[in-house]
């Protein structure tokens, strides 16, 4: 049951310009006809005295629910808020299955609005109330930051594409097409014509000062590089045009570049500044003692977490993340082959499985980053697909994450059958 099932209720169907407001009263009964609110500062100022009237007539708190509607709900429920009011979002996941509930097929704002407002008296559903501005802004420059690097692999792929037709074989010669020194010579000799017909000592020349390896690294390399470019001459495209689309996409990819640098940076400082507590920043330090999160990582992680305290059990968080099995059951039937919802956070699952994947490996000298992980995806997943063990990597990472911020503890790697022998003991110790 509804903590509001014997009170008042708001709510809110949140558009681009507008909103459409529902009061139920205490019985829940309809308590006025549904109303406008323009987004500005007198609609949300008339929005909250329509509260405080209700509030006023019933002598009761007012439970005001509105529905995730990407950024267009933010700046009213950032207003509510700051009025000490009792405002909470719903996933659309649960709106949307509740709105069509009537026989006839009727949708609009006014009947949004009400369905939004049942469901908050109504049922118990998960709606989240916090709003720290600082960490929503830190948790923008992360998605930013995402959204930027997947466009310039957009931009990348399109590099590769135009040179498989103009310089066929080019990837071939560096191990990063888009590296500095791959660049750089792009940039100066635009087509395999200008490679063969330039100076051995010149190319070479721009190969040492890029890459400041060896001369032995930088002959080898031209000799390849050359070898390419005689074969380009006779099977590739030659064409201005793709000259001016390569030159075009490297200036976009190292405008980019720019872009990201500047974002971490961005990143960087806004962690280090007094705007963020002190218990944010202790939770960084946290995440950073699990071998394989980065700094990055670790920030992107807690911004998408948000309010730690409303996950209550460790199974919370993995649904939040969204890698929960998806059930199908009918009758006898039990389905097999269950993918993971994706239900929850995109981009904090996104970070997940980088995480996953660094743990997972080993490093130059072959040492393990995460021995613990290493020997569980070797030794108890070694039947799965790849995809389904990193799943239940992510599964364990997840468990490690609620307990480091939840016991406020750094991460101690330990054998499970250790593990298990201390946790035996403790609850010997907690039972007698």
């Amino acid at each position: 049951m509804s903590k509001y099932f014997y009170s008042p209720v708001v709510g809110i169907d949140v558009s681009a310009e507008f909103s459409i407001v529902a009061i139920l009263a205490p019985n829940g009964d309809v308590y006025k006809k549904s109303f406008k609110v323009v987004h500005d500062a007198d609609g949300f100022s008339h929005l909250v005295s329509e509260i405080e009237k209700v509030e006023k007539e019933f002598n009761m708190k007012t439970g005001i629910f509105m529905e995730s509607t990407g950024v267009y709900h933010l700046s009213l429920f950032h207003f509510l808020k700051n009025y000490n009011l009792e405002a909470y979002v719903i996933n659309p996941l649960v709106t949307n299955c509740n709105k069509n509930s009537d026989i006839r097929k009727v949708k609009n704002d006014k009947k949004d609005a009400v369905s939004i407002a049942k469901i908050g008296k109504f049922q118990n559903v998960k709606a989240y109330s916090f709003l720290d501005i600082n960490i929503f802004s830190l948790k923008c420059l992360c998605r930013d930051y995402y959204k930027y690097v997947d466009t310039r692999s957009t931009y990348k792929k399109k590099l590769s594409a135009d040179l498989r037709l103009l310089f066929p074989g080019y990837q071939s010669v560096f191990a990063d097409t888009t590296g500095a020194t791959s660049i750089t010579i792009l940039k100066k000799y635009t087509t395999p014509e200008k490679i063969v017909n330039s100076p051995k000592e010149e190319v070479i020349s721009n190969l040492r000062t890029t890459s400041k390896k060896n001369l032995t690294w930088c002959n080898n390399t031209y000799e390849k590089l050359l070898k390419t470019a005689q074969n380009a001459v006779q099977i590739g495209i030659p064409s201005t045009s793709f000259e001016r689309k390569i030159l075009s996409t490297i200036s976009i990819i190292e405008n980019f570049d720019q872009e990201i640098n500047l974002l971490l940076n961005d990143i960087k400082a806004e962690v280090s500044s007094e705007k963020l507590s002190s218990y944010f920043k202790r939770n960084v330090d946290l995440l950073l003692s699990i071998p394989g999160i980065g700094f990055l990582t670790a920030v992107t992680l807690l911004t998408e977490i948000g309010d730690f305290q409303g996950f209550l059990k460790p199974k919370h968080l993995v649904a939040f993340f969204g890698i929960d099995s998806s059930v199908n059951e009918s009758g006898k039937f039990k389905s097999d082959k269950n993918k993971i919802s994706k239900r929850g956070t995109r981009i904090g699952r996104r970070a997940l499985y980088a995480v996953a994947l660094a743990s997972i490996r080993t490093s130059k000298n072959g040492k393990a980053i995460n021995p613990i992980l290493l020997e569980y995806y070797k030794t108890n997943l070694s039947g799965k697909k790849k995809k389904v063990a990193l799943v239940a990597v992510m599964h364990k990472l997840l468990n490690y994450i609620f307990a480091v911020l939840r016991n406020q503890k750094e991460y101690e790697q330990r054998l499970p059958k250790v593990h298990q022998k201390m946790y035996l003991e403790n609850s010997c110790n907690a039972a007698a």
